[in-house]
């Protein structure tokens, strides 16, 4: 059941990708010059449409670096996307460099995963897995979420348009992967001139039950906020995940306190091989 919990990260993080059948109310009063519902309805069309067909279609690989703190532990490790996979490489260990203990042993670790290409194949066939199951998600969104406009406001790039959501009364989850669904409220906000989502943010507003609350439980009040920005060349990824969610795992109560910043973005050749990429890693640590 830990996996499970995992992957419901994962779909959470993916909750950008939303696709443009949605349901949107009357603008708030005084929301100045507010859209109509139909202006509404044609910018959330256009935007989320965007954001499905950016989920269903390879983009450009990219190297950056990946910053994840929580609580207990921080970390920095350098990714590159290849067609093989994704690629990291450990740099830093609480905002310092590697011990020389520490540096020998992740050389040692793709020493290991260059001479078993088995290792590599099974983390590519688990991300292909995890894209399948964000991919049910997707397109459950159309039933499960209702939307409604909120006004405008002054984001990081210009203007933005946010929208509310709420689960839909009437979904009825086919799976596990879309329970979640039913209890996410939140909100979205759009950049009407790049026509990408920037940010999101969702709340569960009830307990989450897996397998009749015998496998697993994720709590009210857990939380995400998602920020996604250009990062170059119009290249739109998530720049900045920040979640807090408690839950149980079968008879464990466990608690997810993580922030992920990915920072320095750079273009890597199409087609790149994982071995490749480790080379790379290894001759031009960032």
């Amino acid at each position: 059941m830990a996996s499970r919990l995992s992957n419901v990260q994962r779909f959470l993080a993916l909750l950008l990708l939303i696709p443009a059948a949605l349901v949107l109310g009357q603008p708030p009063a005084g929301a100045g010059d507010a859209l109509t519902p139909a202006q509404g309805q044609a910018l959330v069309d256009r935007v989320l449409g965007n954001e499905l067909a950016a989920a269903q279609n390879a983009s450009h690989p990219m190297r950056y670096q990946l910053r994840k703190t929580s609580p207990r532990y921080t970390s920095t490790k350098e990714i590159v996307e290849t067609k093989d996979g994704d690629v990291a490489r450990l740099i830093e260990i609480s905002d310092k460099p590697l011990s020389q203990a520490d540096e020998q042993n992740e050389q040692a670790r793709l020493s290991d995963l260059l001479a078993d290409h088995g290792k590599q194949r099974k983390r590519k066939q688990a991300e292909d897995e995890d894209a399948a199951r964000a991919l049910k998600v997707l397109r459950a969104m159309p039933a499960a979420l209702l939307y409604q406009y909120a006004g405008s406001s002054d984001g990081p790039t210009g203007k933005v348009e946010k929208f509310t959501f709420r689960p839909n009364p009437s979904f009825s989850p086919p799976d596990l992967e879309t329970l979640a669904l039913t209890e996410m409220v939140g909100e979205i906000w759009i950049d009407p001139a790049h026509q990408r989502v920037t940010r999101l943010e969702g709340h569960l507003q009830q307990d989450i039950e897996f397998g009749w609350g015998i496998l697993g439980r994720l709590n009210k009040g857990g939380w995400i906020t998602i920020d996604q920005a250009d990062v170059g060349g119009g290249e739109w990824r998530t720049v900045r995940f920040q979640m807090v969610m408690s839950g149980r795992v079968v008879f464990k109560s466990r608690v997810f306190d993580t922030t992920e910043d990915q920072t320095h973005f750079a273009s890597v050749p199409a087609g790149l091989s994982y071995q490749e990429a480790i080379k790379m890693l290894r001759e031009d640590p960032k």
